[in-house]
């Protein structure tokens, strides 16, 4: 599997948000992907993790690709974050 194929979900959701003027950064401990900051306004709400708001989830099996965590929750963040 290809480097661009494992990361593929993960990079068409930065590169939309990124061309609607949105700025992301995550941070990751594997297996989860954490959303740390929208438009540099930090994310402190915990999802599915000790450490913050998981967006994403790293694969666990050989063979399988990054995946979004909720994709409806992951989206809903983000419009909140961005109208705080």
């Amino acid at each position: 599997m290809t480097e661009e194929r494992l990361w593929r979900v993960y990079n068409t959701f930065y590169r939309r948000l990124k061309k609607l003027g949105i700025e992301i950064e995550c941070g990751s401990n594997v297996p989860w992907i954490y959303l740390e900051s929208v438009n540099e306004k930090e994310v402190t709400e915990r999802l599915w993790g000790e450490h913050g708001f998981t967006a994403f989830w790293f694969p666990i099996a050989k063979g399988n690709i990054v995946e979004f965590s909720d994709r409806r929750k992951v989206f809903k963040k983000v419009r909140e974050m961005i109208n705080a």
